[in-house]
């Protein structure tokens, strides 16, 4: 198995307004989040959150604790959420053994004990996309499916934004320190999304799109609301969202995104929402 990771620093609105193309997607974009063999990870100065992904296929695949968390394990003291866009996959954590089918997903609270992916086949791996933040207190482990989500229908299809929100990890379902995950699925026909667009500047936040074609695109909206840019991605790609960033969507084939937040809150409604006809 191999692990990379790299650091992303965070940036100032006022300097984010002079970056250009490339320096947008170095700083904000996570290309490369699935590879055969492979844990990769971002350790981000947002909320220092770390987004990743880990792709087993021809081997099982231990979440290291790469140097910039300086501890023994990785969830020393920081708390894990999982989900599994691929193939079936079991996550082992300690003596404790979790399966992870397509769309559901996984949290692990802080504590020393090792992390271990692995797929069940090889010919269909699991993909297995983690956001994790730190933790002053350890809440259980648990699955939850989307069975067990808060599902919140949202927008119209006349709107070009008719979607589900599923809040699976989040303070309704489940305790947590201060992750908040869920998955958002858009509908034939539907290719906006998170609109109005909005800020919340006790969180940070990370998007991971997926079920996007390989002949299609996302663009992806950040920056203050007078002040936007644009990132195009491909599917399973990531892209951090900083507390004063919005962060928004338009696509040339329906999709589905993955949302994190990490930072003083845990209230999902905490927005500060920008008019569509004030955006710049």
């Amino acid at each position: 198995m191999k692990t990379n990771y790299e650091v992303r620093y965070a940036a100032h609105p006022e300097d984010a307004k002079s970056y250009d193309t490339a320096r947008l997607r170095r700083d904000f974009l996570i290309e490369r989040v699935f590879a055969a063999d492979e844990v990769n990870m971002v350790y981000s100065m947002y909320d220092r959150m770390i987004v990743g992904g880990a792709m087993p296929v021809a081997e099982s695949l231990k979440l290291e604790a790469i140097d910039p968390v300086k501890a023994p394990y990785f969830l020393t003291r920081r708390e894990l959420g999982i989900f599994n866009v691929g193939g079936a996959g079991v996550v082992k954590v300690g003596n404790e053994v979790f399966d992870l089918d397509y769309k559901e997903a996984l949290y692990l609270g802080s504590g020393e004990r090792d992390v271990v992916f692995e797929s069940k086949d090889a010919a269909n791996p699991a993909k297995f996309y983690f956001n994790s933040t730190t933790a002053h207190r350890n809440y259980p482990d648990k699955k939850v499916t989307k069975a067990d989500a808060i599902v919140a229908q949202m927008g119209s299809l006349e709107g070009s934004n008719d979607r589900n929100i599923n809040k699976m990890l989040v303070s309704q379902v489940l305790p947590t320190c201060q992750l908040q995950m869920g998955m958002t699925e858009l509908q034939t026909g539907s290719v906006w999304n998170t609109m109005p667009a909005h800020v919340h500047s006790r969180r940070m936040e990370a998007y991971f799109y997926f079920e996007v074609p390989e002949s299609d695109a996302v663009c992806h909206f950040m920056g203050q609301p007078d002040e936007t840019r644009h990132i195009w991605m491909r599917g399973d790609q990531a892209v951090l969202s900083p507390e004063w960033s919005i962060h928004s969507a338009a696509a040339t084939h329906n999709y589905t995104f993955i949302w994190g937040m990490g930072g003083e809150n845990l209230d999902y409604g905490d927005q500060d929402f920008s008019a569509i006809t004030d955006l710049k």
